[in-house]
């Protein structure tokens, strides 16, 4: 049985965010065929599911780099290596020092929906003001002050974006920390601004993959990634795929490289590996 997974964000997703009419098209051909697959990103449940709506992703989905996995059949949500107060402590001073607004991301397990809420203070640069607006808006997130995030909350991971600089140095201090495992890139918003998540160390795609490898009974493991929370999951793969875009490390660690993102490069590539 093959068993393919997909990173969204500069992989299936086109530059808009978006999965293209061509790659709709040549999922569906892969479920006609009983092709297995699913998705292995470091979204949110709700971020991804925007994205993902009208498409037949039957399979459990990957979400927060492995943190969680969601079982669409029976709306089950698990959640592992979760942050602890002291790392969520941590990363906040951290912030909070760089003068930047952290996010951070909590699902209520109580709520029949899964519910994300997302806490954070008041945003102080207008690129906050924007992600707020333009990006957690389209989600179903809801959003709170910080003041008010429980002290038994399921923190998934905390996000935040601001100077690059700035960012980049809090990137490699918290990755020191042995607890800890940020990722950061530049941001669609300018080259003058970086992104950031951060989560428990032991949180990976990998993980997660394997889990299902076993859940599943897959005999070959096909994954799809373009950036360093991908390597986990390359590195256990019968077969890794990286877009040309990829940055060139995650390139060197594929099995192949294949088309752009932004061409249907997977999509295109699916239609010639499984003759579609």
């Amino acid at each position: 049985m093959d068993l393919i997974f997909f990173d969204l964000d500069g992989t299936l997703l086109n530059k808009s965010s978006e999965i293209s009419s061509f790659t709709k098209e040549t999922l569906g051909l892969l479920g006609e065929r009983d092709i297995a697959f699913t998705v292995a990103t470091g979204r949110t449940m709700h971020s991804a599911q925007f994205v993902l709506q009208g498409q037949s992703f039957v399979l459990p989905h990957i979400y927060n780099n492995g943190v969680a996995i969601w079982d669409p059949a029976g709306n089950a949500l698990t959640l592992e290596n979760l942050l602890a107060p002291s790392e969520v402590n941590l990363i906040i001073e951290h912030a909070v020092n760089n003068n930047i607004t952290p996010f951070i991301n909590t699902v209520n397990m109580d709520s029949p929906d899964h519910e994300h809420v997302i806490y954070h203070s008041s945003p102080k640069h207008q690129v906050e003001h924007d992600l707020i607006e333009k990006y957690f808006s389209r989600t179903k997130a809801r959003l709170a002050s910080i003041e008010s995030l429980p002290a038994n909350a399921h923190i998934t991971n905390i996000s935040m974006i601001g100077d690059a600089r700035l960012v980049y140095d809090m990137y490699k201090q918290l990755n020191i920390h042995e607890g800890l495992i940020a990722y950061s890139g530049p941001a669609i918003e300018g080259d003058e601004y970086r992104w950031m998540d951060v989560h428990h160390n032991l949180a990976n795609k990998g993980s997660a993959v394997e889990l299902l490898r076993q859940q599943l009974n897959a005999s070959n493991v096909i994954v799809f990634g373009d950036s360093d929370n991908d390597l986990s999951m390359f590195k256990l793969a019968d077969e890794a795929y990286a877009p040309s875009n990829a940055k060139p490390y995650i390139k060197d660690a594929a099995t192949s490289v294949i088309g752009h993102h932004d061409e249907d490069g997977i999509a295109r590539f699916l239609r010639e590996r499984f003759s579609l």
